[in-house]
């Protein structure tokens, strides 16, 4: 979801060389390192961390029998100045990435054309996607057959017994059904079926289309994702065109969007900070160590809520932790939201301290925090800890060790707001159904508060949300940073730590509640299990808890 917790920041460095990727369970893609900070100047402003990435992977290697995808991937997948994926940090702070797919759509015209008819130079600021029409695969059956027949025959000879179980498998694809068709090419190239690729490429790259609707949209991405998977010339193909970053100021204002059409990062907030203020409604000093500050606008209204306490203010020191690629968004260094946040406390005639930790919070040591006695320990985990690798990536397992640092510390409260999916240790394929599940919901969610029209629409999309989705899929080992549990798993990760539910107040949830209707009733929050979840229908699609 949104991801992350929209701290978005997007200063890019070099991307990392590309890695032949095979079939074997252990070969690993290549690709670029990222992650994500909330950063927004004002109250609102809370943002999904939102984590860039892309890769280069292989192809099937059988010799004449294997289809070129990468060269149909430079055919059909030309990613323009405004769009194309960049080269980032090895941390794992920064915004989503933006593919887009299909044959060029002028921005100013809306208008599609074939992919032969025009040459995009690197500098385009086009955006590219087109929209639903005729393509191999939903036009007449005859017209499927000549061309299906062609392609096999080139490849394996007219008397191969695959041909026909290729056709007849491929006959088997609703005709027209974005989503049905996605999914088989997922599973085409969970099952290195060179063929069955070949036969869809061309159909999805004319159905997708970052205009559309929200499975056009989402369709877009995730095929440029299934693409990246795919292609071993992947970093060559990206390094060639240029990268149109947006300034930090359009960042900020695509994060401040999101925010505020999706209650999704409200919720996550309003929830996190109401567990504090409970937990901390009696102490004197308060401590607040928030891993992933970014631009640290969720404490503002912590600050102005605890400033109206009866018998005065605590004194608040806060300890904000965030990799230095976040200060591309914040517009300089951590220093910053020391300022920003110390001078909205003396405005609110609160006593306050500001501890800036900038490293990533892999690094993070016990010395690094110094907690102080007679403090109130609050910790913050806010859409961020599904970016620590666990077990499954490191022997470091940087998940469950900070757990483990953190409860040694006595904290009084512990705060853990995440995305409620399930894309941490699955397989691919598995992967790919729950990333096209959940991000469904979320591309819903938006399509009824933002018109088609918006001016801004795509660019939110593509910055806060379509990285994310192609480095789920697209990326494993090291290189995949987005690896999101559902709260079973961060349930037992807590218990084995040492800590115990701590329960969130009724009066924040009735908050919340009212904060729903003001958004679509199609929206849901539901209590359970000890904590708290948001969904879209039947989905759901993020989850509040607190621990002590």
């Amino acid at each position: 979801m949104p991801a992350s917790r929209l701290n978005q920041s997007t200063n890019y460095s070099s991307m990392q060389a590309s890695q032949k990727h095979g079939t074997s369970e252990n070969t690993r893609k290549s690709y670029y390192h990222p992650h994500n900070t909330s950063h927004i100047q004002d109250v609102n402003s809370y943002c999904i961390p939102q984590n860039f990435q892309s890769v280069d992977n292989q192809f099937s290697d059988d010799g004449s029998h294997n289809m070129n995808v990468a060269s149909q991937a430079q055919q059909y997948f030309t990613l323009d100045s405004s769009t194309g994926i960049c080269p980032v940090s090895n941390s794992p702070s920064t915004v989503s990435f933006s593919p887009n797919s299909g044959s060029p759509i002028s921005q100013q015209d809306g208008q599609s054309y074939p992919s032969h008819e025009i040459h995009q130079s690197p500098d385009s600021n086009n955006i590219y996607g087109s929209p639903i029409s005729g393509s191999c695969v939903t036009d007449d059956e005859f017209d499927l057959r000549q061309k299906l027949r062609e392609l096999e025959t080139a490849m394996l000879g007219p008397d191969s017994d695959i041909v026909d179980n290729f056709e007849r498998r491929a006959m088997e694809i609703p005709r027209g059904d974005l989503k049905q068709m996605l999914i088989a090419f997922a599973r085409a190239v969970a099952e290195d079926d060179p063929y069955m690729r070949g036969a869809l490429m061309e159909s999805l790259t004319q159905m997708v289309s970052v205009t559309g609707d929200p499975m056009q949209r989402l369709g877009a991405y995730l095929l440029e994702g299934l693409v990246a998977r795919l292609a071993s010339s992947g970093s060559a193909i990206y390094k060639s065109l240029k990268c149109k970053e947006p300034s930090s100021s359009e960042l900020l204002s695509y994060m401040h969007i999101l925010y505020e059409v999706c209650p999704y990062f409200k919720f996550g907030y309003m929830s996190a900070n109401g567990a504090i203020a409970e937990a901390v409604r009696n102490e004197d000093n308060v401590h607040i160590i928030d891993f992933q500050i970014a631009q640290g606008s969720q404490w503002v209204t912590l600050i102005q809520a605890l400033s109206a306490r009866p018998g005065g203010p605590p004194k608040i020191r806060i300890t904000g932790i965030d990799d230095s690629v976040s200060a591309y968004a914040r517009g300089g260094g951590l220093h910053l939201v020391g300022q920003r946040l110390s001078r909205f406390a003396e405005s609110c005639k609160v006593p306050f301290e500001f501890h800036a930790l900038d490293m990533s919070g892999c690094d993070v040591q016990l010395e690094h925090l110094k907690v102080r006695q007679g403090e109130a320990l609050a910790v913050n985990f806010a859409f961020q800890l599904h970016h620590m690798p666990d077990e499954s990536v490191s022997t470091s397992n940087h998940r469950d060790r900070l757990l483990r640092l953190i409860k040694g510390l006595s904290p009084t409260v512990v705060t853990l707001v995440e995305q409620e999916s399930n894309t941490n240790t699955s397989p691919f394929f598995p992967r790919f159904l729950e990333t096209l599940d959940y991000y469904t919901s979320i591309f819903e969610s938006i399509d009824v508060t933002l018109p088609r029209d918006h001016k801004e629409r795509i660019s939110v999309e593509q910055h806060c949300l379509a990285r994310d989705i192609v480095n789920i899929i697209a990326c494993e080992g090291a290189e995949r940073v987005e690896r999101h549990e559902l709260f079973g798993k961060w349930r037992s990760r807590f218990l084995m730590a040492g800590f115990s539910p701590y329960p969130l107040s009724s009066v924040v949830n009735a908050t919340i509640k009212a904060l729903l209707e003001q958004y679509n009733e199609n929206y849901r929050l539901e209590e359970r299990d000890g904590a708290l979840y948001l969904g879209w229908k039947r989905r759901a699609l993020a989850v509040s808890c607190a621990w002590r």
